[in-house]
């Protein structure tokens, strides 16, 4: 059954071998990109294009046309490849179309090899766009899936592939429109809807409710979420340092990157030697054998596809992520859960969207004719719609439900394979917890989840070393629910010691630690658990000259350690000088902090992490109003969280609002101080 698919929408693929039709209404440029597992295209032996159109595992036309027909075959890709992003693009021809929003919305849909549709999208929506990504299809827990993706781009080719992250996007995009160029001559014009067989069996088969799916108004793409943003493509927003690594996959084997040599005779397609299918039919040419080379029978029918299991998808298991180690599988593990579950309640929000504009459409046309607005008639038109809009809905969350069963499967079963990085507090790998003996690649911060899927939690895991400061607000407008505003200052000065601990307890014993400002000394029994310990370096800085003391020792370790790193004299360190990575903690600021206080502040919280001196700042920012602009550079570099949950953060794809939880310590649990002691053991033993 064909599978209308809306933007940010994904399903499982059960065949390997498939083709993907793009149909316009004027000539495109149909190419594609093959993908690391953290999304990048390391470089052009990774893009598919009409001057380079076969690479191991897909084809692509040599021309623009109206119709193209692109092969894959799963089987055949590098192992390297987790992403094959599907990209259609407006050549720049002379009189032709410059912007997407000048012409019928194209379509792009996934068939088998005997034409049978599996999934289909249309791309609407687009106005300014010259370039657009129209699928993508992905590996998740060995299996593969495809995603609707329609993500344009105003400036061409040339920005869609630097997104990709192609070093030398502006030639390879400059060498696609030459290549395009040279065979405008041999474009195939657009056929008209009657004759388009595609669009006629996928309206056959869905209907007409389904099939008007995907022309929903407006976008979940389009939602635009204040605060800070929880992803990869915005570095300078929230957890930007979730991204998976670049470079975590296994390296590619000789000959993986490379294209395979063409062949052929003059005018015609070059073979697929190497690359696992052949080249594809040219306009003129006979029917393709999709038959892989290494499976190529000498006679007979070619092997048939493998049967799909009948019960179902694979259960899942924790690390089948890709990565070196299993650390950095989990990572990439939870980072996929967390994209998945960004997506499928953005194709939920989307369908909703859809089916009460549909009803309201339709009652309007009821309200609009005097003749069915009263009476029997109208009642039933209005039932009717209201049905179809049920319908809708049911279908809707129909399939969230499908995708949230199975990433609640596999939360339960990730959740007690994390090591204690990234685990809650109350996880039972803290109690065999040993002071590691190498720093982690990542650390939890906390929790995620979105309205439509309260139940399911997902790790907020950032890269280390931080690559920005952090901001525990303790002053939510929300702050009324409590007994008084001084119960939410301890809880945000507890958050803070939490997250202090987890860094100094998954750091090796004397590489990381950790300092503490309190001018008015109001924090003290929420320290009780670093100062108890003897986890802190010094006892916490009170009063004026504590605060400057503590400020002037921290800025003139970040200005020694910089000039040594510039002039490469690294040997050259004062004798005595920790160079361990610092966390310095700020208790109720800004009070007790003149200028030249806050100046060196925003001096440690702008040089300080490339030297290994991380901020971390408890404030209510109501309360530095007084100070005027003079702080808005200090709170726009930090990352906010917050003591109780809150839905500030937005996810850079749909631009969820996501509700942010802390980890904190149960009640009455004694995990935090059983680490802190055996941190504080492994110090003094080591000194």
């Amino acid at each position: 059954m064909t599978a209308e698919l809306v933007r940010g929408q994904n399903r499982p693929l059960s065949r390997n071998r498939i083709e993907i039709r793009i149909s316009a209404a004027a000539p495109v440029v149909a190419g594609a990109t093959l993908a690391d597992e953290s999304g990048r295209v390391r470089d052009a032996d990774g893009v598919a294009h009409p001057g380079a159109p076969t690479l191991p595992g897909i084809e692509v036309s040599r021309q623009a046309a109206a119709e193209h027909r692109l092969a894959v075959d799963l089987d055949a890709l590098p192992e390297t490849v987790h992403r094959v992003s599907v990209l259609i693009a407006l050549p720049a021809a002379p009189g032709g179309p410059l912007r997407f929003g000048a012409l019928a919305a194209p379509r792009a849909a996934v068939t088998g090899l005997d034409g049978t549709e599996v999934a289909g999208y249309t791309l609407t929506g687009l106005d300014a766009e010259s370039a657009v990504v129209a699928l993508e299809l992905y590996r998740r827990q060995a299996a593969w899936k495809i995603r609707a993706v329609g993500q344009g781009y105003a400036d061409g080719l040339t920005a869609l592939l630097t997104d990709q992250g192609l070093p030398q996007a502006a030639e390879l995009a400059r060498g696609i429109e030459e290549a395009v160029a040279r065979g405008l001559a041999r474009s195939v014009p657009a056929r008209t809807a009657d004759t388009d067989r595609s669009r006629r069996t996928a309206a056959s088969v869905t209907g007409p409710d389904l099939q008007g799916t995907a022309s929903a108004a407006g976008s979940p793409y389009d939602v635009q979420t204040p605060g800070d943003s929880v992803g990869r493509p915005a570095p300078s927003e929230g957890a930007a340092q979730m991204a998976p690594a670049p470079d975590g996959g296994r390296p590619p084997t000789s000959g993986e990157s490379g294209r395979p040599p063409a062949s052929g005779g003059p005018g015609g397609p070059p073979d697929a030697v190497g690359s696992g299918i052949p080249a594809a039919a040219t306009p003129t040419g006979g029917p393709i054998d999709y038959t892989h080379p290494k499976r190529r029978q000498t006679s007979g029918p070619p092997a048939p596809e493998a049967p799909t299991p009948a019960d179902g998808p694979a259960p899942p298991v924790a690390g089948d992520a890709v990565g070196w180690s299993m650390d950095e599988r989990l990572y990439n593990q939870v980072w996929g859960m967390f994209e998945d579950l960004a997506r499928s309640t953005a194709a939920y929000r989307s369908a909703l969207d859809f089916a009460e504009s549909r009803m309201e459409k339709e009652l309007d046309q009821v309200l609009s004719d005097p003749r069915s607005r009263l009476g029997s008639a109208g009642d039933a038109a209005r039932e009717a719609a209201q049905a179809r809009q049920a319908q809708l809905v049911d279908q809707a969350r129909a399939a969230l439900d499908r995708d949230l069963a199975q990433l609640t499967a596999e939360s339960e079963v990730v959740e007690p394979a994390l090591p204690p990085e990234y685990a809650r507090w109350d996880n039972p790998v803290w109690h065999g917890y040993r002071v590691p003996a190498e720093p982690p690649m990542a650390i939890r911060l906390g929790d995620l989840h979105l309205p439509e899927s309260a139940p399911l939690r997902i790790p907020m895991l950032v890269r280390l070393p931080l690559e920005r400061g952090l901001w525990i607000d303790s002053g939510m407008p929300d702050a009324s629910r409590h007994e008084e505003a001084g119960e939410l200052r301890h809880l945000a000065l507890q958050t803070a010691v939490a997250l202090a601990a987890r860094l100094l307890a998954v750091h090796p014993a004397g590489e990381f630690g950790v300092q503490v400002i309190d001018p008015a000394a109001a924090g003290a029994s929420a320290l009780a658990p670093l100062t108890g310990a003897g986890a802190l370096d010094a006892p916490p800085a009170t009063g004026a000259a504590g605060v400057t003391g503590a400020l002037g020792r921290l800025t003139e370790r970040v200005d020694l350690v910089q000039m040594a790193v510039r002039g490469g004299a690294s040997d050259a360190l004062p004798p005595g000088l920790d160079t361990s990575r610092q966390l310095l903690i700020v208790n109720d600021f800004p009070h007790g902090f003149d200028d030249r206080a806050v100046t060196q502040l925003r001096y440690l919280a702008d040089e300080g992490p490339d030297v290994g001196v991380h901020l971390l700042l408890v404030a209510d920012r109501e309360d530095a109003a007084a100070y005027g602009p003079l702080l808005d550079p200090l709170w726009r570099s930090l990352m906010r969280l917050t003591p109780v949950p809150d839905d500030h953060l937005a996810d850079p794809w749909v631009g969820h609002a996501w509700t942010y939880e802390p980890c904190l310590v149960p009640p009455g649990s004694h995990v935090l101080q059983q680490v802190l002691t055996q941190v504080a053991a492994a110090r003094t033993k080591r000194m």
